[in-house]
């Protein structure tokens, strides 16, 4: 009798989101995600500058549609957003479970994320590394929120939910390019964020005093704003600030001369 080979799992390779669609990077590297334990669990795709200037070229051109939508549809986009990521609850919990949470803490996370897309979906309607999912949920919304459009860097030691998640928002009524999602070494990617002419603004979650440093210095370049977002419960209120909204808005002063 011919003796059966032991058939080895094919590993999924998650890809960046740019512009809509799903790249594999222009370099073509990849980053092992293992659990606890060290077992291989997946691959995913490591940026590049070129990625990163390919990201924001898409999110400087999702801006004027954006924008343009109302304040009420907006909202309706996040909440469509919150829907999606309800339909694929166990898959992103079972994600968060196998690289470094619990099975309760995972549930709890994934609910706090549709909450916090709730959260900001109805502050738009009525006014213009850990935890990995409800982190960057917690970052990006109230930039989308207020017409902006946004580039986000995934947790290095923990990217698979995130990039599940922007397989979740290539699924809903979100226009092309106002989210994209990089993966990869976040010292590598810093200089690009902070340096880059065309970028608006960084809210800096990462609460690495030198990665901080780093972009701060960047920053000055261009005077880009700088906004470094220390939150101590991603679970508790202190994570759902109406006023963050504000942080990527740029106000304007029309001044009407008037005639003697």
């Amino acid at each position: 009798m011919p003796r059966q080979r032991r058939r080895l799992a094919v590993q999924k390779t998650y890809k960046f989101f740019i512009g809509g669609k799903f790249a594999r990077g222009e370099s073509r590297r990849v980053i092992a995600a293992r659990d606890a334990q060290g077992n291989l669990l997946a691959n995913y795709c490591r940026a590049s500058r070129k990625d990163f200037r390919d990201a924001v070229r898409a999110a400087r051109n999702a801006v004027p549609g954006w924008t343009k939508c109302s304040p009420y549809l907006r909202g309706q986009i996040l909440y469509r957003a919150a829907e999606m990521l309800e339909g694929r609850r166990r898959e992103l919990e079972s994600e968060l479970a196998r690289v470094d949470s619990s099975g309760a803490r995972a549930r709890r996370e994934v609910t706090a994320a549709i909450d916090r897309l709730v959260y900001y979906a109805g502050l738009v309607a009525l006014a213009p590394d850990d935890p990995a999912l409800l982190g960057i949920v917690s970052v990006i919304a109230p930039i989308i929120a207020s017409g902006n459009s946004v580039i986000a860097l995934a947790s290095t030691a923990n990217a698979l939910a995130p990039l599940t998640f922007s397989e979740i928002i290539a699924t809903s009524d979100l226009p092309a390019g106002v989210f994209n999602l990089l993966a990869g070494d976040r010292s590598e990617l810093t200089p690009h964020f902070a340096n880059h002419m065309d970028v608006n603004a960084i809210v800096d979650a990462s609460g690495d005093d030198k990665i901080g440093e780093k972009l701060q210095a960047g920053s000055a370049i261009n005077v880009k704003r700088y906004i470094r977002r220390i939150i101590v419960n991603y679970f508790g209120r202190d994570a759902e600030n109406p006023y963050w909204i504000l942080d990527t808005v740029e106000m304007k002063t029309a001044w009407h001369p008037i005639g003697l």
